[in-house]
């Protein structure tokens, strides 16, 4: 099964709850969280991984 990331916007105006993305290819190990934007308001500083 592919990797998946649970990642949460914090921007207070944004609109974006949450989101998944799914890996379907070899991730590097350093790649994370602030490597991506919020597909909402396009911010990066305030993108925050869910940890279950």
């Amino acid at each position: 099964m592919p990797a998946t990331l649970e990642v949460k916007c914090t921007n207070d105006e944004c609109e974006l709850d949450m989101f998944e993305m799914h890996y379907t290819y070899d991730m590097p190990d350093d790649v994370g969280v602030s490597d991506f934007q919020c597909p909402y308001c396009t911010r990066t500083d305030t993108l925050r991984e869910i940890e279950l």
